[in-house]
């Protein structure tokens, strides 16, 4: 039951911030660096999927901050994959402090995979709810998969 209410929660947040990121990115949308992540392969089963990631957020100035998280999709996830890497451009507000990726985000994606296969995943949130991560360069993924739903992506400081 508790499982159903997140899912619910989830996707209504997902489908309600959608459309109210860009218009915010558009008055004042700052882009403060790219998050680098590499993703572990998953099996899919059916209804969703769990995968772990290691991130690397760049910053302009060259500077870097180590990130550990998970993604969890929730819709259709048949397949399986092998890992990945994705790239997010990483906008916001202004610049963000130290730590600030840190969070839960949400948003839609799709991925579809026969042996190389492409898929993308806008999420919004972080730690103060006001960072959005677009996908700047879709993900290759490799493997036989086809996915489309809700992702949840938490993300926490350190490897």
């Amino acid at each position: 039951m508790t499982n159903c209410r997140n899912l619910a929660t989830l996707a209504m947040a997902a489908f309600l911030m959608v459309p109210v990121m860009p218009a915010a990115q558009a008055e004042g949308g700052v882009n403060v660096g790219v998050l680098d992540c590499h993703v572990s392969g998953s099996v899919g089963y059916l209804i969703g999927s769990d995968k772990t990631m290691t991130c690397v957020f760049k910053r302009p100035d060259g500077s870097q901050e180590n990130y550990r998280g998970e993604i969890t999709r929730y819709g259709l996830d048949i397949g399986f994959t092998r890992e990945t890497r994705m790239f997010w451009g990483v906008v916001a507000p202004g610049n963000v402090a130290r730590g600030a990726l840190a969070g839960t985000y949400a948003g839609a994606g799709a991925d579809v995979a026969a042996g190389l296969g492409v898929g993308a995943n806008a999420l919004f949130g972080g730690g103060n709810s006001q960072i959005a991560l677009q996908p700047v360069s879709v993900n290759g993924n490799v493997g036989v998969n086809v996915a489309a739903g809700v992702s949840k992506l938490t993300l926490a400081p350190g490897m």
